[in-house]
């Protein structure tokens, strides 16, 4: 790498650019697609939690960047199962605001709220954070698009139904901090 000119690495950038464009939102078609299997004691899969928990987002008019978060927040589940929320978080902290961002990366702990107790921790844990200007939202997510997202009966829109707006969402310029985007 040391000896890679301008040129190389313009070139490089903008090949690397076009391939993760080209595959990024059915990459993560993929890793949510993982979340089906068993329900782990709930009444839906994961996928299905996903899904529903997108559903709710959009049918209550939530942002784009959150209703994408809604359909991503447990994809760490896949990959990072002991950090769920933080993997989550930095695979959308690119595309999306601030605001989807802290959500995401904090849901686990806030979602706490509803079970730490029946296993001996605190419920109130999310409190450390009450200072965030996100802690109302996202204790608002996890009362409004995550914890009751486990309705076997709910009329929860189909996958195909958020695809658009991935590839809008994961079409927004991202990449290194400091570093300009590659031009075409």
């Amino acid at each position: 790498m040391e000896e890679g000119t301008r040129e190389d690495y313009e070139r490089l950038t903008r090949l690397s650019d076009e391939h993760k464009s080209a595959n990024l939102v059915d990459n993560l078609l993929t890793m949510l697609d993982m979340l089906k299997g068993p329900n782990l004691g709930y009444q839906v899969n994961r996928y299905e939690h996903s899904l529903q928990s997108a559903t709710r987002a959009a049918r209550g008019g939530e942002s784009d960047d959150l209703v994408v978060g809604a359909l991503l927040h447990d994809i760490g589940d896949v990959f990072a199962p002991a950090n769920h929320s933080d993997a989550a978080a930095s695979l959308v902290a690119p595309y999306v605001d601030e605001r989807t961002t802290w959500i995401v990366r904090h849901h686990g702990l806030f979602q706490g709220y509803y079970f730490f107790h029946h296993l001996g921790g605190d419920r109130h844990a999310r409190a450390a954070y009450s200072e965030s200007p996100h802690y109302d939202a996202c204790e608002a997510f996890c009362a409004d698009y995550d914890q009751n997202c486990f309705d076997p009966t709910y009329n929860t829109m189909a996958i195909d139904e958020f695809v658009p707006l991935l590839h809008e969402v994961f079409a927004r310029p991202s990449g290194l901090p400091g570093v300009a985007p590659a031009r075409p």
